[in-house]
């Protein structure tokens, strides 16, 4: 059972989000596996993306099995903060890289046709323009978007899934907020928001980083109030 768990543990790290069928596998080694993967999500909701795997699965089998633990508790405590330390470094340098690449791309994209710029820094192209009505401040709306970072990375898409969303523009990021209030039913506008506009240095989620420039197309369907 052990060297199974092993191999299911180091193969979750690999594995696409697709499923597989679990062929010739038992129930206990569909439940190991299973528990490592909830344990892989909650790590990468925590922004781990990286672990030494054999390490890691070595000190679950230790603790289960009642062997000797291979560090002590302050060796423990001290490796922790060593890694975020380093976590940490990590996240400052890529974060002042998005940075730059964002500043200097709104740069570029200043001086493209038909781009606008307003005095907040956002920016837009209106694709499509409409005739109908205009969201009140804090308004609620129903739009479709497509949001990616500037190398083309989808993060969300309601036109990917096939669903408008609904919500109140006091719910939103600045950028999405600004932009939207300025739009009339019926638009359909590109719009390129700065990461101050946006999640700023925390990011969002596993797939906005820190400081990340974000672009999205955007569609207003209608003012629900």
């Amino acid at each position: 059972m052990k060297k199974v768990f092993f191999a299911l543990f180091l193969l979750s790290l690999s594995l696409p989000a697709a499923a597989v069928e679990p062929v010739g596998l038992s129930v206990s080694e569909r439940y190991s596996y299973a528990m490592g993967v909830r344990l892989g999500q909650l790590l990468k909701q925590q922004g781990i993306e990286q672990l030494d795997s054999k390490a890691f699965a070595a000190a679950i089998d230790d603790v289960l099995l009642g062997r000797a633990l291979r560090l002590d508790a302050d060796q423990m405590v001290s490796a922790i903060r060593e890694q975020q330390q380093a976590f940490s470094q990590q996240r400052d340098q890529r974060a002042q890289l998005n940075e730059e690449a964002g500043r200097e791309f709104l740069a570029r994209n200043a001086k493209e046709s038909g781009v606008v710029v307003l005095p907040s820094g956002l920016q837009y192209r209106v694709l499509e323009a409409g005739k109908g009505a205009q969201p009140a401040e804090g308004g609620k709306v129903r739009v479709h978007y497509h949001g990616t970072l500037l190398d083309g990375t989808v993060f969300d898409s309601s036109t990917d899934r096939g669903e408008p969303v609904e919500f109140s523009l006091v719910s939103v990021i600045p950028g999405f907020r600004e932009s939207i209030s300025r739009m009339r039913v019926g638009d359909h506008w590109q719009v390129f928001i700065p990461s101050e506009l946006a999640y700023g240095l925390d990011g969002a989620g596993t797939k906005i980083g820190p400081n990340e420039t974000l672009i999205f197309e955007i569609e207003l369907l209608e003012v629900i109030e």
